[in-house]
């Protein structure tokens, strides 16, 4: 690995994944590898979920697509899912959490319903991404953060940026709202 590490920011879909890594790439010129585009672009997935609209992950050749731009560093990944990706790629882990109320919004806006947004809904109310990546990655990578507003995302991506040992921490971009809001 390079002296850029990666960083792996996780959690419920609606929770600010896409909108806290795109902050960050443009502050830190990191890639930016959104998974569930990649897996669309790329073909990695197994075929299409009728039932809850989505592409069917197929995590080996996700991991195999990712191996060798993974090792160069300087990537921020998101995903919703964390527990599949080799431990050795990530030296930051992010999990981002939303108030139950804010996250059932935001999902909704999206169009999500019935068994999806129940099943999202739930995995936040139960902390399943946290667990997973409590099980996955060490302690001492890991960051919980909350994210229920443009304030908060603010202070997350300072929380990154000081991670990286950036010497824009603190000096968040604020004069981007398009990219701060897009929950």
């Amino acid at each position: 690995m390079t002296d850029k590490g990666n960083v792996l920011i996780t959690g419920t879909p609606g929770t600010g994944k896409t909108s806290l890594a795109s902050i960050l790439a443009e502050q830190t010129g990191y890639s930016h590898i959104e998974i569930g585009r990649f897996v669309k672009d790329h073909n990695l997935h197994d075929g299409w979920d009728a039932d809850l609209e989505c592409y069917i992950l197929n995590e080996d050749k996700v991991c195999d697509f990712l191996e060798e731009r993974m090792s160069k560093g300087g990537n921020i990944v998101d995903h919703h899912g964390c527990d599949f990706f080799p431990e050795r790629w990530f030296d930051h882990v992010v999990v981002l959490q939303t108030e139950n109320g804010i996250l059932y919004n935001r999902l909704e806006q999206r169009g999500y319903k019935g068994r999806k947004l129940q099943e999202n809904i739930e995995c936040e109310i139960m902390h399943v991404i946290v667990e997973e990546a409590r099980e996955s990655y060490k302690e001492e990578i890991l960051k919980v953060l909350k994210s229920d507003t443009v304030e908060d995302q603010d202070a997350n991506v300072d929380v990154v940026l000081s991670l990286l040992g950036s010497s824009k921490a603190g000096n968040v971009n604020r004069s981007s709202p398009e990219k701060r809001q897009r929950f």
